[in-house]
Protein backbone atom coordinates (compact mmCIF):
# COMPACT_ATOMS: atom_id res chain seq x y z
CA UNK A 1 0.00 0.00 0.00
CA UNK A 2 1.42 3.45 -1.07
CA UNK A 3 1.30 6.01 1.79
CA UNK A 4 1.37 9.65 1.14
CA UNK A 5 3.42 11.90 3.12
CA UNK A 6 1.78 14.05 5.53
CA UNK A 7 -0.37 17.39 4.43
CA UNK A 8 2.29 19.39 6.21
CA UNK A 9 5.15 18.11 4.12
CA UNK A 10 3.21 18.61 0.90
CA UNK A 11 2.33 21.93 2.19
CA UNK A 12 6.10 22.87 2.71
CA UNK A 13 6.89 22.17 -0.52
CA UNK A 14 4.16 24.31 -1.74
CA UNK A 15 4.11 27.18 0.27
CA UNK A 16 8.34 27.36 -1.15
CA UNK A 17 7.72 27.09 -4.67
CA UNK A 18 4.83 30.19 -3.74
CA UNK A 19 7.76 32.39 -2.07
CA UNK A 20 10.20 31.61 -4.89
CA UNK A 21 7.69 32.18 -7.88
CA UNK A 22 6.31 35.97 -5.61
CA UNK A 23 9.94 36.96 -5.75
CA UNK A 24 10.82 35.83 -9.32
CA UNK A 25 7.35 37.64 -11.36
CA UNK A 26 7.55 40.36 -9.12
CA UNK A 27 10.13 41.99 -10.70
CA UNK A 28 7.99 41.74 -13.70
CA UNK A 29 4.63 43.44 -12.40
CA UNK A 30 6.97 46.51 -11.18
CA UNK A 31 9.07 46.53 -14.34
CA UNK A 32 8.34 50.15 -15.54
CA UNK A 33 9.05 51.19 -12.02
CA UNK A 34 12.44 49.41 -12.06
CA UNK A 35 13.21 50.77 -15.27
CA UNK A 36 13.08 54.54 -13.82
CA UNK A 37 15.00 52.98 -11.03
CA UNK A 38 18.57 51.88 -12.39
CA UNK A 39 17.84 52.20 -16.05
CA UNK A 40 17.21 56.01 -16.55
CA UNK A 41 16.73 56.58 -20.52
CA UNK A 42 15.92 59.28 -23.28
CA UNK A 43 11.92 58.05 -23.67
CA UNK A 44 10.26 56.00 -21.46
CA UNK A 45 10.01 52.73 -23.94
CA UNK A 46 13.57 52.88 -23.56
CA UNK A 47 13.90 52.37 -19.65
CA UNK A 48 11.09 49.94 -19.75
CA UNK A 49 12.90 47.58 -22.73
CA UNK A 50 16.08 47.66 -20.59
CA UNK A 51 14.47 46.97 -17.69
CA UNK A 52 12.81 44.04 -19.48
CA UNK A 53 16.39 42.78 -21.05
CA UNK A 54 17.36 42.80 -17.23
CA UNK A 55 14.35 40.56 -15.94
CA UNK A 56 15.17 38.17 -19.20
CA UNK A 57 18.83 38.23 -17.77
CA UNK A 58 17.51 35.94 -14.53
CA UNK A 59 16.59 33.16 -17.16
CA UNK A 60 19.87 32.63 -18.88
CA UNK A 61 21.09 31.41 -15.43
CA UNK A 62 18.32 28.80 -14.93
CA UNK A 63 19.63 26.17 -16.98
CA UNK A 64 22.77 26.35 -14.91
CA UNK A 65 20.59 25.95 -11.56
CA UNK A 66 19.01 23.05 -13.38
CA UNK A 67 22.08 21.05 -13.69
CA UNK A 68 24.09 22.04 -10.29
CA UNK A 69 20.51 22.10 -8.29
CA UNK A 70 18.35 20.01 -9.99
CA UNK A 71 21.50 16.80 -10.47
CA UNK A 72 22.08 17.52 -6.35
CA UNK A 73 17.70 16.36 -5.69
CA UNK A 74 18.94 13.07 -7.84
CA UNK A 75 22.15 12.40 -5.87
CA UNK A 76 21.97 13.84 -2.49
CA UNK A 77 18.08 14.58 -2.23
CA UNK A 78 15.47 15.98 -2.94
CA UNK A 79 14.97 18.05 0.38
CA UNK A 80 18.65 19.77 0.60
CA UNK A 81 18.30 20.65 -2.98
CA UNK A 82 15.12 22.72 -2.22
CA UNK A 83 16.76 24.52 0.76
CA UNK A 84 19.72 25.44 -1.01
CA UNK A 85 17.01 26.97 -4.36
CA UNK A 86 14.92 28.38 -1.82
CA UNK A 87 18.30 30.39 0.41
CA UNK A 88 19.55 31.77 -3.01
CA UNK A 89 16.85 33.49 -3.91
CA UNK A 90 15.48 34.96 -0.36
CA UNK A 91 19.47 36.55 -0.68
CA UNK A 92 18.59 37.70 -4.02
CA UNK A 93 15.15 39.48 -3.04
CA UNK A 94 16.81 40.95 -0.15
CA UNK A 95 19.77 42.48 -2.20
CA UNK A 96 17.70 43.96 -5.56
CA UNK A 97 15.09 45.33 -2.53
CA UNK A 98 18.30 47.40 -1.05
CA UNK A 99 19.96 48.19 -4.15
CA UNK A 100 20.63 52.10 -4.39
CA UNK A 101 19.03 53.75 -6.80
CA UNK A 102 20.62 54.67 -10.58
CA UNK A 103 20.78 58.56 -9.34
CA UNK A 104 22.64 57.76 -5.61
CA UNK A 105 25.51 55.15 -6.60
CA UNK A 106 25.72 55.35 -10.76
CA UNK A 107 26.50 52.21 -13.10
CA UNK A 108 26.93 50.41 -10.42
CA UNK A 109 23.28 49.70 -9.57
CA UNK A 110 22.08 48.27 -12.44
CA UNK A 111 25.28 46.36 -12.39
CA UNK A 112 24.17 45.16 -9.14
CA UNK A 113 20.38 44.26 -9.98
CA UNK A 114 21.72 42.54 -13.05
CA UNK A 115 23.96 40.47 -10.67
CA UNK A 116 20.84 39.45 -8.13
CA UNK A 117 18.63 39.21 -11.13
CA UNK A 118 21.24 36.30 -12.28
CA UNK A 119 20.93 34.44 -8.87
CA UNK A 120 17.20 34.65 -9.29
CA UNK A 121 17.52 32.53 -12.08
CA UNK A 122 20.18 30.21 -10.91
CA UNK A 123 18.15 29.59 -7.72
CA UNK A 124 14.65 29.39 -9.82
CA UNK A 125 16.45 26.67 -12.37
CA UNK A 126 16.98 24.46 -9.59
CA UNK A 127 14.00 24.56 -7.93
CA UNK A 128 11.26 22.85 -10.68
CA UNK A 129 13.19 19.94 -10.60
CA UNK A 130 13.78 18.29 -6.85
CA UNK A 131 10.03 19.78 -6.00
CA UNK A 132 7.83 18.74 -8.69
CA UNK A 133 9.87 15.23 -7.79
CA UNK A 134 9.31 15.78 -4.18
CA UNK A 135 5.44 16.28 -4.74
CA UNK A 136 5.29 12.87 -7.60
CA UNK A 137 7.16 11.16 -5.11
CA UNK A 138 4.96 11.72 -2.26
CA UNK A 139 1.34 11.07 -3.80
CA UNK A 140 -1.15 8.11 -4.21
CA UNK A 141 -0.50 6.72 -7.52
CA UNK A 142 -3.93 7.91 -8.94
CA UNK A 143 -3.69 11.05 -7.58
CA UNK A 144 -0.48 12.19 -8.91
CA UNK A 145 -2.12 14.86 -11.30
CA UNK A 146 -3.85 16.85 -8.41
CA UNK A 147 -0.64 16.85 -6.12
CA UNK A 148 1.93 17.94 -9.05
CA UNK A 149 -0.71 20.66 -10.31
CA UNK A 150 -0.28 22.20 -6.39
CA UNK A 151 3.00 23.08 -7.78
CA UNK A 152 1.62 25.25 -10.41
CA UNK A 153 -1.03 26.35 -8.16
CA UNK A 154 1.65 27.72 -5.73
CA UNK A 155 3.27 29.59 -8.43
CA UNK A 156 0.13 31.02 -9.99
CA UNK A 157 -1.01 31.97 -6.21
CA UNK A 158 2.64 33.66 -6.24
CA UNK A 159 1.20 35.96 -9.26
CA UNK A 160 -2.07 36.86 -7.64
CA UNK A 161 -0.64 37.83 -4.56
CA UNK A 162 1.85 39.58 -6.02
CA UNK A 163 -1.00 41.62 -8.07
CA UNK A 164 -2.67 41.77 -4.96
CA UNK A 165 0.49 43.87 -3.27
CA UNK A 166 0.44 45.78 -6.43
CA UNK A 167 -2.89 46.88 -6.52
CA UNK A 168 -2.85 47.90 -2.76
CA UNK A 169 0.54 50.22 -3.08
CA UNK A 170 -0.80 51.70 -6.05
CA UNK A 171 -3.58 52.55 -4.26
CA UNK A 172 -1.88 54.10 -1.38
CA UNK A 173 0.92 55.52 -2.47
CA UNK A 174 1.37 58.14 -5.72
CA UNK A 175 2.94 57.09 -8.81
CA UNK A 176 5.95 59.24 -7.58
CA UNK A 177 6.47 57.50 -4.54
CA UNK A 178 5.89 54.27 -5.91
CA UNK A 179 8.95 55.08 -7.97
CA UNK A 180 10.98 56.44 -5.64
CA UNK A 181 10.66 53.66 -3.40
CA UNK A 182 7.38 51.98 -2.98
CA UNK A 183 8.14 48.80 -5.19
CA UNK A 184 10.76 48.02 -3.01
CA UNK A 185 8.27 47.36 -0.26
CA UNK A 186 6.72 44.08 -2.67
CA UNK A 187 10.41 42.40 -2.84
CA UNK A 188 10.74 43.08 1.55
CA UNK A 189 7.35 41.15 1.95
CA UNK A 190 9.28 38.32 0.38
CA UNK A 191 12.38 38.82 2.30
CA UNK A 192 10.01 38.60 5.35
CA UNK A 193 8.51 35.61 5.09
CA UNK A 194 11.80 33.68 4.23
CA UNK A 195 12.42 32.66 7.80
CA UNK A 196 8.89 30.97 7.65
CA UNK A 197 9.79 28.92 4.82
CA UNK A 198 13.19 27.86 5.69
CA UNK A 199 11.61 26.48 8.82
CA UNK A 200 8.91 24.62 6.85
CA UNK A 201 11.34 22.76 4.25
CA UNK A 202 14.03 21.80 7.33
CA UNK A 203 11.31 19.90 8.46
CA UNK A 204 10.59 17.10 5.12
CA UNK A 205 10.88 13.74 5.11
CA UNK A 206 13.62 12.97 1.97
CA UNK A 207 11.22 10.73 -1.01
CA UNK A 208 14.07 9.85 -3.15
CA UNK A 209 14.60 6.37 -1.61
CA UNK A 210 10.87 6.02 -0.78
CA UNK A 211 9.13 2.87 -2.87
CA UNK A 212 7.56 3.94 -5.68
CA UNK A 213 4.20 1.99 -7.12
CA UNK A 214 3.05 2.33 -10.74
CA UNK A 215 5.39 4.40 -12.28
CA UNK A 216 4.65 4.61 -16.06
CA UNK A 217 6.22 2.62 -18.19
CA UNK A 218 9.45 4.97 -19.90
CA UNK A 219 9.11 5.92 -23.68
CA UNK A 220 12.35 6.97 -24.40
CA UNK A 221 13.79 9.78 -22.62
CA UNK A 222 15.23 11.61 -26.00
CA UNK A 223 11.63 11.88 -27.23
CA UNK A 224 10.26 13.31 -23.23
CA UNK A 225 12.61 15.54 -23.63
CA UNK A 226 12.38 17.25 -26.67
CA UNK A 227 8.32 17.12 -26.48
CA UNK A 228 8.73 18.45 -22.83
CA UNK A 229 10.93 21.14 -24.02
CA UNK A 230 8.17 21.79 -26.70
CA UNK A 231 5.19 21.90 -24.22
CA UNK A 232 7.04 23.72 -21.80
CA UNK A 233 7.96 26.24 -24.30
CA UNK A 234 4.45 26.89 -25.44
CA UNK A 235 2.87 26.92 -21.99
CA UNK A 236 5.84 29.16 -20.94
CA UNK A 237 5.03 32.05 -23.65
CA UNK A 238 1.40 31.85 -23.16
CA UNK A 239 2.18 32.28 -19.31
CA UNK A 240 3.83 35.54 -19.67
CA UNK A 241 2.29 37.24 -22.26
CA UNK A 242 -0.60 36.72 -19.83
CA UNK A 243 1.74 37.89 -16.61
CA UNK A 244 2.65 40.75 -19.15
CA UNK A 245 -1.01 42.08 -18.81
CA UNK A 246 0.16 44.55 -16.02
CA UNK A 247 2.62 46.19 -18.09
CA UNK A 248 0.41 46.15 -21.20
CA UNK A 249 -2.34 47.29 -19.92
CA UNK A 250 -0.72 50.41 -17.86
CA UNK A 251 1.78 50.93 -20.36
CA UNK A 252 0.41 49.98 -23.86
CA UNK A 253 -3.25 50.79 -23.36
CA UNK A 254 -2.51 53.67 -20.38
CA UNK A 255 -4.93 52.40 -17.96
CA UNK A 256 -4.84 53.17 -14.42
CA UNK A 257 -2.30 51.18 -12.04
CA UNK A 258 -4.96 49.53 -9.58
CA UNK A 259 -7.17 48.19 -12.87
CA UNK A 260 -3.56 46.81 -14.19
CA UNK A 261 -2.69 45.20 -11.44
CA UNK A 262 -5.93 44.41 -10.40
CA UNK A 263 -5.42 41.92 -13.81
CA UNK A 264 -2.28 40.53 -12.12
CA UNK A 265 -4.43 39.61 -9.16
CA UNK A 266 -7.71 38.33 -11.61
CA UNK A 267 -4.77 36.60 -13.60
CA UNK A 268 -3.25 34.46 -10.27
CA UNK A 269 -6.36 33.48 -8.78
CA UNK A 270 -7.99 31.98 -12.04
CA UNK A 271 -4.49 30.43 -12.98
CA UNK A 272 -4.46 28.78 -9.46
CA UNK A 273 -8.28 27.33 -9.41
CA UNK A 274 -7.75 26.17 -13.10
CA UNK A 275 -4.57 24.30 -12.17
CA UNK A 276 -6.18 22.22 -9.71
CA UNK A 277 -8.93 21.72 -11.84
CA UNK A 278 -6.98 20.40 -14.73
CA UNK A 279 -4.89 18.34 -12.60
CA UNK A 280 -8.15 16.41 -10.88
CA UNK A 281 -9.48 16.40 -14.56
CA UNK A 282 -5.98 14.49 -15.79
CA UNK A 283 -6.60 12.13 -13.00
CA UNK A 284 -10.14 10.97 -14.11
CA UNK A 285 -9.92 11.43 -17.85
CA UNK A 286 -6.21 11.09 -18.51
CA UNK A 287 -3.38 13.55 -19.18
CA UNK A 288 -3.58 13.96 -23.11
CA UNK A 289 -7.94 14.70 -22.80
CA UNK A 290 -7.19 17.31 -20.34
CA UNK A 291 -4.39 19.16 -21.98
CA UNK A 292 -5.71 19.29 -25.42
CA UNK A 293 -9.33 20.06 -25.05
CA UNK A 294 -8.98 23.42 -23.47
CA UNK A 295 -6.25 24.72 -25.36
CA UNK A 296 -8.32 24.35 -28.62
CA UNK A 297 -10.56 27.02 -26.33
CA UNK A 298 -7.94 29.13 -25.76
CA UNK A 299 -6.94 29.02 -29.47
CA UNK A 300 -10.00 30.39 -30.43
CA UNK A 301 -10.24 32.63 -28.00
CA UNK A 302 -7.08 34.53 -27.76
CA UNK A 303 -7.53 36.77 -30.17
CA UNK A 304 -10.96 38.00 -29.21
CA UNK A 305 -10.25 38.54 -25.97
CA UNK A 306 -7.30 40.91 -26.91
CA UNK A 307 -9.40 42.88 -29.47
CA UNK A 308 -12.30 43.55 -26.34
CA UNK A 309 -9.38 44.76 -23.73
CA UNK A 310 -8.01 47.09 -26.67
CA UNK A 311 -11.10 47.84 -27.70
CA UNK A 312 -13.20 48.84 -24.34
CA UNK A 313 -10.17 49.56 -22.43
CA UNK A 314 -11.66 49.12 -19.43
CA UNK A 315 -11.77 47.15 -16.31
CA UNK A 316 -14.37 44.75 -17.37
CA UNK A 317 -12.80 44.07 -20.25
CA UNK A 318 -9.82 43.60 -18.90
CA UNK A 319 -10.74 41.52 -16.09
CA UNK A 320 -13.51 39.10 -18.24
CA UNK A 321 -10.63 38.63 -20.79
CA UNK A 322 -7.70 37.59 -18.26
CA UNK A 323 -9.64 35.44 -16.51
CA UNK A 324 -11.19 33.60 -19.76
CA UNK A 325 -7.18 33.33 -21.06
CA UNK A 326 -5.75 32.01 -17.78
CA UNK A 327 -8.49 29.31 -17.03
CA UNK A 328 -8.58 28.15 -20.64
CA UNK A 329 -4.54 28.13 -19.96
CA UNK A 330 -3.80 26.88 -16.93
CA UNK A 331 -6.63 23.73 -17.05
CA UNK A 332 -4.03 22.55 -19.41
CA UNK A 333 -0.26 23.69 -18.74
CA UNK A 334 -0.47 22.61 -15.41
CA UNK A 335 -1.13 19.20 -16.70
CA UNK A 336 2.04 19.86 -19.05
CA UNK A 337 4.16 19.19 -15.73
CA UNK A 338 2.23 16.24 -14.75
CA UNK A 339 2.90 14.17 -18.00
CA UNK A 340 6.70 14.87 -18.05
CA UNK A 341 7.34 14.01 -14.39
CA UNK A 342 6.00 10.47 -15.03
CA UNK A 343 7.39 10.44 -17.66
CA UNK A 344 11.18 10.37 -16.62
CA UNK A 345 12.86 7.84 -14.70
CA UNK A 346 13.35 8.45 -10.84
CA UNK A 347 17.02 8.03 -11.23
CA UNK A 348 17.21 11.06 -13.29
CA UNK A 349 13.89 12.69 -12.32
CA UNK A 350 14.74 16.00 -10.71
CA UNK A 351 17.51 17.03 -12.88
CA UNK A 352 15.83 15.85 -16.29
CA UNK A 353 12.88 17.71 -15.43
CA UNK A 354 14.73 21.17 -14.04
CA UNK A 355 17.43 21.20 -17.08
CA UNK A 356 13.75 20.74 -19.45
CA UNK A 357 11.82 23.66 -17.93
CA UNK A 358 14.97 26.22 -17.83
CA UNK A 359 15.88 25.41 -21.41
CA UNK A 360 11.94 26.12 -22.40
CA UNK A 361 11.86 28.95 -19.81
CA UNK A 362 14.98 30.45 -20.77
CA UNK A 363 14.61 30.60 -24.39
CA UNK A 364 10.65 31.70 -24.23
CA UNK A 365 10.34 32.78 -20.73
CA UNK A 366 13.25 35.39 -20.65
CA UNK A 367 12.27 36.97 -24.22
CA UNK A 368 8.60 36.82 -24.56
CA UNK A 369 7.69 40.11 -22.45
CA UNK A 370 11.20 42.34 -24.19
CA UNK A 371 9.62 40.58 -27.89
CA UNK A 372 5.95 41.52 -27.22
CA UNK A 373 6.70 44.63 -26.51
CA UNK A 374 9.07 45.18 -29.41
CA UNK A 375 6.30 44.22 -31.76
CA UNK A 376 3.71 46.65 -30.19
CA UNK A 377 6.14 49.74 -30.26
CA UNK A 378 7.18 48.01 -34.19
CA UNK A 379 3.93 47.53 -35.53
CA UNK A 380 1.90 49.90 -33.48
CA UNK A 381 -0.90 46.80 -33.14
CA UNK A 382 -1.98 46.25 -29.86
CA UNK A 383 -2.98 42.60 -30.66
CA UNK A 384 0.49 41.90 -31.26
CA UNK A 385 0.33 39.82 -27.90
CA UNK A 386 -2.48 37.49 -29.32
CA UNK A 387 -0.94 36.88 -32.38
CA UNK A 388 2.07 36.07 -30.63
CA UNK A 389 0.55 34.31 -27.84
CA UNK A 390 -1.82 32.10 -30.85
CA UNK A 391 1.40 30.55 -32.72
CA UNK A 392 2.65 29.42 -29.22
CA UNK A 393 -0.47 27.52 -28.70
CA UNK A 394 -0.66 26.06 -32.30
CA UNK A 395 2.83 24.64 -31.27
CA UNK A 396 1.98 23.21 -27.93
CA UNK A 397 -1.63 21.59 -29.41
CA UNK A 398 0.88 19.98 -31.70
CA UNK A 399 3.35 18.54 -28.67
CA UNK A 400 0.09 17.44 -26.92
CA UNK A 401 -0.88 15.28 -29.50
CA UNK A 402 2.15 13.80 -29.82
CA UNK A 403 2.61 13.07 -26.50
CA UNK A 404 1.93 9.32 -25.12
CA UNK A 405 -0.51 8.98 -21.89
CA UNK A 406 1.24 8.59 -18.71
CA UNK A 407 -1.43 8.65 -16.28
CA UNK A 408 -1.99 5.21 -14.82
CA UNK A 409 -3.85 2.28 -15.57
CA UNK A 410 -7.34 2.40 -13.26
CA UNK A 411 -7.79 -1.08 -11.69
Amino acid sequence: MHTPLPRRQVAAVVAGNALEFYDFVTYAFFAAQIGRTFFPAATPAGSLLASLATFGVGFLTRPLGALVIGRMGDRVGRKPAMLLSFTLIGIAMAGIALTPSYAAIGPLAPVLVVGFRLLQGFALGGEVGPSASYLMEASPPLRRGFYISLWSMSADLAVMVAGLVGVGLSSVMSATTLDDWGWRVAFLIGVAILPLGLILRRSLVETLHKPEIAVAPSTGIARIVVLGIALLAAATTTNYVLEYMTTYAGQTLGMRATLAFGATAVLGLCSAAADVAGGTLSDRFGRKRAMIVPWCFLLAAVLPAFWAIAHFRNGAALFAATATLAVASCLSSSVVLVAITESLPRAARSGSLALIYAVAISIFGGSTQFIVTWLIAATGNPLAPAWYMGGAVLVGLVAMIAMPETAPAKA
